[in-house]
């Protein structure tokens, strides 16, 4: 079984599945727009919005 190697962003926010980067977004809103429809549609799953700049993460909670 091969992984697949996501690059973290430069300058945005990303989308953190189950620990693995999944999407990039724009803005922060954006970013908890998206994990928020995602934990809607999947609650099982642990996502949380990575911040780039700050290096920081905050968890979704459905």
């Amino acid at each position: 079984m091969v992984a697949v190697v996501r690059e973290v962003p430069v300058s945005s926010y990303a989308l953190e599945v189950d620990g693995q980067l999944r999407a990039e977004f724009a803005t922060k809103d954006g970013a908890t727009a998206g994990g928020a429809e995602l934990k809607r549609r999947f609650p099982m799953l642990k996502i949380r919005v990575y911040d780039v700049q700050t290096n920081e993460c905050e968890e979704i909670y459905g």
